[in-house]
């Protein structure tokens, strides 16, 4: 139990959402059940690879927790709209960081040139993932991802639905920038075959 309190505490943007859907003790109450929930989950995975639990730990299972719990207690909808919600204000606010370090002269080109080593490193076979990395081109940067941790794990824990919020996320936070252009045409969370980053100076 202290592993999934100290990966809960990590995870205040969520509860904060909570407390704006119900009162504080129903908040509180789902929070602990969220915790309980990710702790069996935790027990349940603990053999996973080191480059997976990367993703599990940190994203995956939290969001499974609460949703799981959140979904007993106030149904589909609203259970849904915390993860989302709480997933729509922590993004758009890193999207907005990143955007104004982006007017940084030179930044754009350093953020193209970290997407390799960046992706392969923490994106890769090692961290559950499936790709097809491109050959390197000047000003772009192109991979495709064909099995994802986030389909699997989700779609495991009966949640495969949230796996969409996690590819719009990639959308808010990259999808704005000034200097570069964020193209993609689909992803395994919404039903394509692959999910497609295509990253080129603007």
């Amino acid at each position: 139990m202290k592993n999934a309190r100290r990966i809960m505490k990590k995870k205040s943007f969520i509860k904060r959402e909570m407390e704006k859907q119900m009162p504080q003790k129903q908040a509180d109450d789902l929070w602990q059940a969220a915790t309980e929930k990710l702790d069996d989950i935790l027990s349940r995975y603990a053999d996973l690879p080191k480059g997976v639990h990367m993703h599990t730990d940190i994203n995956i299972f939290p969001a499974a927790a609460v949703y799981l719990a959140a979904r007993e207690k106030v149904g589909d909808a609203s259970a849904y709209s915390i993860i989302e919600n709480a997933a729509v204000s922590l993004t758009s606010r890193l999207g907005k960081q990143l955007s104004r370090m982006m007017h940084i002269p030179g930044m754009p080109s350093l953020f193209l040139a970290v997407w390799d080593p960046m992706t392969h490193k923490m994106f890769g076979p090692g961290n559950g993932f499936k790709n097809v990395f491109y050959p390197k081109k000047a000003g772009e940067y192109r991979m495709d991802v064909t099995a994802c941790p986030y389909c699997c794990y989700f779609t495991e824990l009966g949640c495969p639905e949230l796996t969409r919020i996690y590819c719009e996320n990639d959308e808010r936070i990259y999808g704005n920038l000034p200097g570069v252009v964020f193209e993609r045409t689909g992803t395994l969370g919404k039903g394509a075959e692959r999910c497609d980053f295509c990253i080129r100076k603007a």
